[in-house]
């Protein structure tokens, strides 16, 4: 009974290899037609996804990356010679024009100036004296002119102590926040040396860089906003655009003013800026429709009419979320979605639009 089930399994076994050699037989004589006839068939246009972009009239918005800055920074300096007797303002308190940030030792200043008073006063009755006396032919003109020149030079001599005595005061240029202070009680300043910075930050100035492209459509006074680090809205208006570029990024330097009226906006922090640039129609395409034409220009292709492809170069806006702002194209456009890296320019298209 064993060897007849093993001759069994032989005989089907071989019958099934013969019956696949005789079926594939049959079917190949037919296969090297349909190869020919698929290889010399007329091959249809090719088919891309498009989807109906149309035509906006858009607010303009450049964005770039600035930063605060204060509108003025000066470093206040003594003009005279001094020991500090007092510094009565503490650095990063708001102080007006004209409080006193360092008080210089008077020294012997104030006798100087009484000095020169009294000088003033006895050469102011020598002068009149004289006059009185040349009325009645006891002085002679030349006496009188030399009492007057002697007057003049003791006014002067007061005149030049009122200032030398003003000068131990060291005021604040401008109303603003004494930043820095560079003098403590007891230092010598010579003149010129340093007492502390003053800045001022209401207006505020919020700076940055143009790219080359992009600062001719900037003008001063658009409106113009900046978002903090912080969260912190701010609205300004353009208040200079440099007419010379940077040589070495091709920048121009923008300024805005912005109100900081309670100060809480500090000089120094990174801003994300949004320039005003005018308004326009313009698209809004997706980021993956930019392909680059056989010149190496950036742009998009689109459907025509008539089913051909066309190429249309791009300037971008602005960036959004959902997509680029760009210029460059009219009207509603067929804008290829996939398949446009695969497709040239007036080459027939199957066409199968999307949302």
């Amino acid at each position: 009974m064993r060897m007849k089930s093993q001759y069994l399994f032989v005989i089907v076994a071989v019958g099934a290899v013969a019956l696949y050699f005789i079926v594939r037989s049959l079917f190949s004589a037919g296969a090297p037609e349909a190869a020919h006839a698929k290889t010399t068939g007329p091959a249809g246009p090719p088919s891309v996804q498009a989807r109906l972009i149309p035509e906006v009239e858009r607010q303009y918005d450049l964005v770039i990356r600035g930063r605060t800055q204060a509108t003025r920074a000066v470093v206040v300096r003594s003009e005279t010679a001094g020991v500090v007797a007092a510094a009565p303002v503490l650095q990063g308190s708001f102080v007006k024009r004209g409080d006193v940030l360092c008080r210089l030792a008077v020294d012997a200043r104030q006798a100087a100036l009484d000095q020169a008073r009294a000088m003033q006063k006895s050469n102011q009755l020598a002068q009149q004296q004289n006059v009185e006396l040349a009325k009645k032919g006891f002085r002679s003109a030349a006496q009188v002119l030399l009492s007057q020149a002697n007057l003049d030079a003791s006014a002067a001599a007061v005149r030049q102590g009122e200032i030398a005595l003003a000068q131990v005061n060291i005021k604040a240029p401008f109303t603003g926040v004494f930043d820095h202070r560079d003098a403590e009680v007891g230092t010598y300043l010579a003149p010129g040396q340093p007492c502390g910075t003053m800045i001022e930050i209401d207006p505020l100035l919020i700076v940055g860089d143009v790219p080359e492209t992009q600062a001719a459509r900037l003008k001063v006074g658009a409106p113009a906003s900046a978002r903090l680090v912080s969260g912190q809205l701010l609205h300004g208006r353009i208040r200079y655009v440099s007419r010379d570029a940077d040589p070495q990024t091709r920048t121009y330097h923008l300024e805005v003013t912005v109100p900081n009226s309670r100060l809480d906006v500090r000089s120094g922090l990174s801003a994300e800026m949004h320039i005003g640039a005018g308004s326009g129609p313009a698209h809004l395409v997706p980021v993956s429709t930019l392909v680059l034409d056989s010149a190496g220009r950036q742009g998009v292709r689109y459907v025509l009419a008539d089913g051909r492809v066309a190429f249309a170069p791009v300037t971008i806006v602005e960036e959004a979320s959902d997509g680029l702002w760009v210029t460059g194209l009219s009207g509603p456009v067929q804008l290829i979605t996939v398949g446009q890296s695969y497709v040239a320019d007036g080459q027939k298209v199957r066409v199968a639009l999307t949302r």
